[in-house]
């Protein structure tokens, strides 16, 4: 799970898929909150998979990035803080 600055991850996956590109390409987020069984946990988590290419990857990621910059809900404060993956 990925925490993203945003303030609700499956609002940004549905804003990505039908309001954003990045010459031509976007991505499709798993929402977190489904992943849990309790209140508001995962509400700014998604789960990434990698099942393509190493450049299709590097696409992918470039999207995410301009996608985080761009999205009208993002969270300037978390934008800042650095993040830890958690395995």
């Amino acid at each position: 799970m990925a925490k993203l600055p945003v303030d609700d991850a499956e609002k940004f996956a549905m804003w990505m898929l039908s309001s954003f590109d990045l010459k031509g390409n976007t991505i499709m987020l798993a929402p977190g909150a489904g992943f849990y069984t309790e209140g508001n946990l995962g509400k700014q988590e998604v789960r990434l998979a990698y099942v393509i290419n190493k450049e299709q990857i590097k696409i992918a990621m470039d999207c995410l990035a301009a996608g985080l910059m761009e999205y009208p809900g993002r969270i300037e404060s978390l934008l800042k803080q650095p993040q830890t993956a958690s395995l």
